[in-house]
């Protein structure tokens, strides 16, 4: 299969889940389609929606998975025998898009920032501020995203130890989960 006959593939398999991921609650944050030897791998990246507070917790992903690949084969759009590896993106994606920002509110993030200086801080908001949008960070301060180079979230062990109740799926987020199925 050619890399654009991939790519067609994993745009219908967009077009095929990503209704049943919004029915779900949740965000469809990227699909990658490749080739292992005979058979093919499809990957999929879902998160909360940019408005939510938290991790995506295991029983949630679970059943999404669940949804996504009853869907892909009722339409049948990856041909032949595929393993199908549904996961959340975990504190290692780096934050590129708004969304991403917004989605990391109330955990420590680390930013590059445009001048080479680098700043650590809890992330509290993300707004309209003049120009364009800005982080608001816990001590106040404003950093312009156009000013951001590259972010991260920290992983903080500590906190999750503080947090009995969450440390459990907030730990899964951080790894980024993944749960696999052969189709």
């Amino acid at each position: 299969m050619t890399e654009q006959g991939r790519g067609n593939v994993a745009d219908a398999v967009r077009e095929v889940v990503g209704p049943v991921v919004a029915g779900a609650g949740l965000w469809l944050e990227d699909v990658q389609v490749s080739r292992a030897g005979a058979r093919s791998v499809v990957r999929i990246t879902l998160d909360l929606p940019e408005d939510a507070i938290g991790s995506l917790d295991s029983d949630t992903l679970a059943e999404a998975s669940r949804e996504v690949s009853a869907a892909l084969d009722a339409d049948d759009v990856v041909p032949g025998v595929y393993t199908l590896e549904v996961s959340t993106p975990g504190t290692s994606r780096p934050l590129t898009q708004p969304r991403h920002f917004r989605r990391a509110r109330t955990r420590l993030v680390t930013l590059r920032l445009a001048d080479g200086r680098d700043l650590t801080g809890r992330l509290t908001d993300v707004v309209e501020d003049g120009d364009g949008q800005a982080l608001v960070l816990e001590d106040g301060a404003r950093v312009p995203l156009d000013q951001v180079r590259k972010a991260k979230v920290e992983v903080e062990l500590k906190r999750l130890e503080d947090d009995d109740d969450a440390a459990g799926d907030a730990a899964a987020d951080d790894a980024g989960e993944t749960r696999t199925q052969e189709g």
